[in-house]
């Protein structure tokens, strides 16, 4: 039986490096599939906050909330996707009693809460894991064409 040398030591010890290395990098930062089911959950936000913004468009132009989110789509210069990124199901649009008020909901596959850096804006869209409402209030927003339009018209 041979003793090991130095060669073979320290052969062995970058193995056991790398290995920490992925181990360690596994559980901070996840398996892929947990990483892809984030990303899903990250375009899903976003989506709503697009949504928010085109009703609110639809609002300020026509003083009232599209009736549907087929509706909001036909609106010139509104450019949101209606589909969840995964299933292709649609999200859900429901205006409320209160005048101007309406839910944007979506499935979620993970529970936003535990990554937020406690910013209120973040804070607004953290969800559970499973279906999620936002109770929303239209406001009004000016279309950014129309700076456009005045800059070049200066």
């Amino acid at each position: 039986m041979k003793t090991p040398t130095a060669k073979h030591i320290i052969t062995g010890l970058a193995i056991a490096v790398v290995l920490v290395s992925v181990v360690s990098a596994l559980i901070l930062l996840g398996s892929p599939a947990e990483e892809r089911m984030r990303r899903l959950d990250e375009r899903r936000v976003d989506d709503l906050e697009r949504l928010e913004r085109a009703v609110g468009l639809y609002w300020t132009r026509h003083a009232r909330l599209p009736a549907s989110l087929a509706e909001l789509s036909q609106e010139p210069g509104v450019n949101v996707n209606l589909r969840d990124p995964e299933t292709a199901e649609p999200y859900e649009y429901r205006l409320l009693p209160e005048s101007g008020a309406y839910e944007l909901c979506a499935e979620f596959q993970r529970d936003s809460a535990e990554e937020s850096q406690r910013n209120e804006e973040i804070d607004f869209w953290l969800h559970g894991s499973g279906r999620h409402c936002f109770q929303l209030e239209a406001r009004d927003i000016r279309d950014p064409r129309e700076d456009e339009r005045r800059m070049s018209r200066n």
